[in-house]
């Protein structure tokens, strides 16, 4: 049985995953391959690295915060940026992420291309170091043990302005239980 592909959908983390790197995390998965394993992007975990100090030719076309954010545990010195394209082209030194057709507009930017040649092709980016990785089934052993929602992804997601509550609001978003597990306190001690 060949499992349906994970590419653009969201990981929400639940409130059991108590890993501190993925602790109230929202990934958007960007790639899944059954035999390489899945790599995704943590969406809600800006630094305080301004991105000027670091990719500082490609701050202008950020959008804000112009921060780095923390996409993953795995390679943090590594950076990759998603983009939101405008119209029906592909920009040069973008490629569309392989998922949904409501995020076929989500790609990945080459960081390596002149920013010039996406400049007038996207509408949003962010920059992001490192990623999170899994092995092959590795993930999906993770969703089976209730670790991970695998949620529908908008492409605003990617781009949420206020990023410290996009976990609660794509819960929120989902209703039902999902919408009440948004309300759970960040220290259940606390409630």
């Amino acid at each position: 049985m060949h499992e349906q592909s994970l590419n653009g959908r969201l990981l929400a983390a639940t409130p059991m995953l108590g890993d501190p790197n993925f602790r109230r995390t929202v990934i958007l998965v960007v790639e899944d391959d059954p035999d390489e394993g899945t790599l995704g992007v943590v969406l809600n975990r800006p630094t305080e690295v301004p991105l000027d100090q670091v990719l500082e030719p490609w701050t202008p076309l950020v959008t804000g915060p112009p921060v780095v954010f923390r996409g993953g545990p795995v390679s943090p010195n590594s950076a990759l940026a998603l983009a939101l394209a405008l119209g029906e082209d592909e920009p040069v030194g973008w490629r569309s992420l392989d998922g949904s057709p409501l995020m076929s507009r989500i790609g990945l930017v080459d960081l390596g291309a002149p920013p010039e040649l996406l400049a007038g092709g996207i509408s949003s980016m962010r920059v992001f170091a490192g990623y999170a990785g899994w092995g092959a089934g590795q993930l999906r052993d993770e969703i089976d043990e209730g670790a991970w929602y695998v949620l529908s992804a908008s492409p605003g997601d990617a781009f949420f302005a206020e990023p410290e509550r996009l976990w609660p609001a794509v819960l929120r978003r989902q209703g039902g239980d999902l919408a009440l597990v948004a309300t759970f306190p960040d220290d259940p001690v606390l409630n």
